[in-house]
C-alpha cells in the first residue's frame, strides 16, 4: 500500500513593542483554538514553535496556555521547537548572539517544559551556508528550510519529500525543505483537493515526508481566515480528513521523523529564504519586474524556464532601506559595548536588552509591516539605547564632557559624527548636509529622530495599474490568501504616494522661493533653489569641557529668482552635558556679486508616535490655544518663537526656542504600506520646517538661533 507522511510544524511569533490588542486577538483567534483543536484529536501530531517575546507575554498573560501545551507535550502529540530567543535574522546578528539566543531558548523550553529542543524555527526561513556550524555546536540536529532553497541547486518538487544532511567545516545538521505548494495550499484550498495531493504522492516507499512549515497567524489572524478555519470549520475538516486516512497518511513529529528515517541525501545550499522574502528584497522596480514576469510564467505555464527563476538576497534589505542599515549598524555598534563590558564585569552589561534589539520584525518589509511599523521600529531603538546605557556604566566616565568620534559608522565608505554625553547620544553625517539621524535620549530611553522616507514599492504599481487580482485563483481555492492579492484599507492611499529625494533625517538646510507653499513642500512638488541638503559639509569638532562645539560649513550657488547666488552658510551646534539641550547657531554669508533673495527652511523630522490622531502626542504653543494639537496634523505657526512636541506617554517633551519671531511649517509624513491587511498610509514622523527670508546684498551677514530643549 502506498504510505506518506504529512509533518506539520506551525511557528508563531508577535514582534516586542506589537501593541497589547495585536497579542490578545493573536491568542484567542489562532494560538488558542489550534491547541484545542489539537487536544479534541489526539492523533494529529505537530511540531510547535513559539518565539521567545510571546512566550514571555503568554506566561504574563495567560499561564493556563502553557498547562494545555504540557498536556499535548506529555501525551506525545507536539514536540517544542527552539530557535532564537527573540526570533532574530541569525545572519544578520553576530554568531555569539546566534548561540547565545539558541541556548537562551533551549534553557526555556527545558526549565518549562522538561525537554531539549533538538530542532529549530530559522527566523523567516533566512539560510546562508555559514549557519551550519553555528547551529551544529548550539545543539541544533534539524532544521527548515523553503524549497526555494532546494530548487536553486537543481532540485525538483518530486526530489523534496525527505530530509537532507548538510555540511560546514566538518560539521552537520538536517534540514527539511517545506514545500511552498501546500505553505499556498493550507488552509485556502479546499480539503478534498488536499488529500488527493498527498494521495497522489504517496509511494511504496516508507520514507516520503510532505513538509507544512508557516506562520500560525494564517490559522485566525489572516484576512478572513478565523471565519474561514475556525467558525466554518476548515481546521476540523483537515483534521478529520487526515484521521479517516491514517492507515496510509502518517501524521508525524519532525524531529520524530529525523530520528526515525534516514536522509534523502547530501545537499548544500545558497543563500535564501522563502521565494516572497527574496523578491521583496529587491529595489522595488526589479521587484515589480520580477514579479510580473512570474506571474506570466503561471499564466504560460512554462515551468521550464521558471524552475530558473530565484532572484533576491535577503541582506538587500539593508541597501533597499537606510534606516534598516542604519538600525542594523547602531545593533552591531552596541552588540560591541555590551560584550566589552562583560568582559570587564559580570553584573547585568545589557545583554538580553540587545537581544531583544535584534526581533527581526523591522528589519525587512514584505507583505508585513516591518520597518514601516513605527512603533515597533521605536522600541527596537529603546532596547538598543538601554542595552547601551548598561554598558556605558561600566565603560565610560562621561564626567563633564563628551565622548566622540569621526568613524564609518553605516559602513558607506564615509565618515559620520558619534557624540556620547550621559544624557543624550547625537549622529551626524557631513556628507549628508551636515544632518543629524540620530539622537538618543538616555533617560528615557528614546530615539527622536527614529524616522521613515517614503519610498517606492512595487506593490504601489500593482495597485495603481488596477493588477488586483489573484494569479492563484486554482479551482480548489476557497479563500484568497494574502499572496495572492492586494488588499486596501485605506481608500485615499493614492494621495499619499509620494516619494522623498533623501532620507527624513533633521538639521536638513533647503532653500526654495518665495512662491512656495506648505502644500508643495509637503507633497515634494518643489523646487530645491540651494546646493546644500544632502551635499558635503566641511565638519570641525572643539571639545571645550563641559561643552562640545561642531561646526559645519559649505560654500555653494543658490538661485535667487533668475539669477545664481553665492552663500557660504555656516552653523555650529552647541551641546553641553549640564543639560539636555542642543543650541543652533547659523550664520549667512552672501559671497556673490548679486541679491540673494530667498527662503531658508530649516528642517526638522521627530517621531513622537503621533500617529492616528494619539491624544497623548501633542503640539503646544505656550500662551496660545490651537485649533489642532495632534502630530500627524498639519499647519502653520505664524510669529512663532516657542513650540513644543510632546508625548504624555512617553513622558517626553522637546521645546523650540528660537531668537527672533518666524514661521514654522508641519506636516505628517506618512508612507503608504502593505501589512496582511492590505495598503494603509502609515505616520512614521513629524516634520517641522523653520522658514527664515533672506533678503541679502553682496557682501551681507545674516545670523540667527534656535535650541532645542528637553523638558521631562
Amino acid at each position: 500500500m502506498k504510505q506518506i507522511y504529512l509533518g506539520l510544524a506551525i511557528h508563531n511569533h508577535q514582534p516586542l513593542g506589537n501593541f497589547p490588542w495585536v497579542f490578545e486577538d493573536a491568542f484567542k483567534q489562532a494560538y488558542l483554538p489550534m491547541l484545542e483543536a489539537l487536544e479534541k484529536h489526539p492523533r494529529i501530531n505537530m511540531s510547535l514553535h513559539y518565539s521567545g517575546c510571546l512566550f514571555d507575554w503568554l506566561q504574563q498573560k495567560h499561564p493556563e496556555f502553557f498547562i494545555l501545551l504540557k498536556m499535548l507535550l506529555h501525551r506525545g502529540q507536539i514536540e517544542i521547537l527552539g530557535g532564537g530567543y527573540y526570533e532574530p535574522i541569525l545572519p544578520a546578528i553576530p554568531d555569539a548572539d546566534k548561540a547565545g539566543q539558541i541556548e537562551k531558548m533551549s534553557v526555556f523550553v527545558n526549565e518549562e517544559f522538561g525537554c531539549k529542543p533538538d530542532g529549530m524555527w530559522l527566523s523567516e526561513r533566512v539560510w546562508e551556508p555559514s549557519l551550519v556550524r553555528v547551529l551544529s555546536e548550539a545543539g541544533v540536529k534539524w532544521t527548515l528550510i523553503d524549497d526555494t532553497a532546494f530548487k536553486m541547486v537543481g532540485m525538483n518538487d518530486e526530489d523534496l519529500f525527505g530530509y537532507f544532511n548538510t555540511e560546514e567545516q566538518g560539521t552537520y545538521i538536517k534540514i527539511f525543505p517545506i514545500s511552498k505548494y501546500l505553505r499556498y495550499a493550507i488552509p485556502w484550498h479546499r480539503v478534498t483537493n488536499l488529500i488527493e495531493y498527498f494521495m497522489k504522492e504517496a509511494s511504496e516507499s516508507q520514507d516520503r515526508i510532505a513538509v507544512l512549515g508557516d506562520d500560525g497567524e494564517k490559522f485566525g489572524i489572516w484576512p478572513e481566515t478565523y471565519e474561514h478555519c475556525w467558525e466554518k470549520g476548515w481546521v476540523e475538516d483537515f483534521f478529520n480528513a487526515v484521521e479517516d486516512n491514517l492507515d496510509w497518511l502518517h501524521v508525524t513529529k519532525l524531529g520524530e521523523y529525523a530520528r526515525s528515517h534516514s536522509p534523502a541525501g547530501r545537499i548544500y545550499l545558497p543563500c535564501a529564504s522563502y521565494d516572497e522574502m527574496m523578491e521583496w528584497s529587491l529595489p522595488a522596480e526589479k521587484s515589480w519586474a520580477y514579479s510580473k514576469l512570474k506571474h506570466r510564467l503561471d499564466e504560460e505555464q512554462d515551468s521550464e524556464i521558471k524552475q530558473f527563476l530565484y532572484c533576491g538576497f535577503w541582506r538587500n534589505f539593508l541597501v533597499k532601506y537606510p534606516e534598516i542599515n542604519r538600525m542594523h549598524k547602531k545593533m552591531l555598534y552596541v552588540h560591541d559595548k555590551v560584550y566589552r563590558a562583560r568582559s570587564r564585569h559580570k553584573s547585568d552589561c545589557g545583554l538580553d536588552e540587545l537581544w531583544k534589539s535584534q526581533c527581526n520584525c523591522p528589519y525587512w518589509h514584505g507583505v508585513f509591516g516591518g520597518i514601516y511599523l513605527t512603533d515597533i521600529r521605536a522600541i527596537t531603538y529603546t532596547h538598543l539605547i538601554q542595552a547601551e546605557n548598561k554598558a556605558d556604566k561600566i565603560l565610560h566616565s562621561f564626567g563633564r564632557g563628551f565622548n566622540w568620534q569621526q568613524t564609518d559608522f553605516d559602513g558607506d565608505g564615509r565618515q559620520e559624527i558619534l557624540i556620547e554625553g550621559r544624557n543624550f547620544n547625537l549622529y551626524l553625517s557631513a556628507e549628508e548636509g551636515g544632518s543629524i539621524f540620530e539622537w538618543d535620549l538616555r533617560n528615557p530611553a528614546y530615539n527622536l529622530l527614529c524616522s521613515l522616507s517614503r519610498k517606492p514599492e512595487a506593490y504601489h504599481k500593482a495597485i495603481l495599474q488596477k493588477d488586483n487580482k489573484s494569479y492563484n485563483s486554482a479551482d480548489d481555492k476557497e479563500i484568497a490568501s494574502i499572496h495572492d492579492k492586494i488588499r486596501v484599507k485605506d481608500s485615499d492611499f493614492t494621495e499619499y504616494l509620494i516619494y522623498d529625494n533623501l532620507p527624513r533625517s533633521s538639521l536638513i538646510d533647503r532653500f526654495f522661493s518665495r512662491e512656495t507653499t506648505l502644500e508643495k513642500l509637503e507633497t515634494n512638488q518643489y523646487v530645491e533653489f540651494g546646493q546644500f541638503a544632502g551635499k558635503v559639509y566641511d565638519v570641525q569638532v572643539e571639545n571645550k569641557g563641559p561643552e562640545l562645539n561642531v561646526k559645519m560649513k559649505r560654500h555653494a550657488a543658490v538661485n535667487s529668482d533668475r539669477e545664481t547666488g553665492d552663500l557660504l552658510l555656516e552653523k555650529s551646534i552647541v551641546l553641553s552635558n549640564q543639560n539636555e539641550k542642543l543650541q543652533f547657531d547659523y550664520r549667512f554669508t552672501n559671497t556673490g556679486s548679486t541679491l540673494i533673495d530667498i527662503i531658508f527652511g530649516n528642517e526638522w523630522n521627530i517621531n513622537l508616535l503621533g500617529g492616528g490622531h494619539n491624544s497623548n502626542a501633542y503640539y503646544r504653543l505656550p500662551g496660545s490655544v490651537m485649533d489642532e494639537t495632534s502630530l500627524d496634523s498639519q499647519g502653520k505657526f505664524d510669529n512663532c518663537s516657542c513650540l513644543i512636541m510632546g508625548n504624555r506617554q512617553l513622558g517626553i517633551e522637546v521645546e523650540l526656542n528660537v531668537n527672533r519671531p518666524l514661521t514654522v511649517w508641519r506636516f505628517p509624513v506618512e508612507t503608504v504600506s502593505n501589512s496582511e491587511g492590505g495598503i494603509e498610509k502609515i505616520y512614521q514622523c513629524s516634520c517641522v520646517v523653520l522658514l527664515l527670508p533672506l533678503h541679502m546684498e553682496p557682501g551681507q551677514i545674516f545670523k540667527f538661533s534656535y535650541s532645542w530643549n528637553i523638558n521631562k
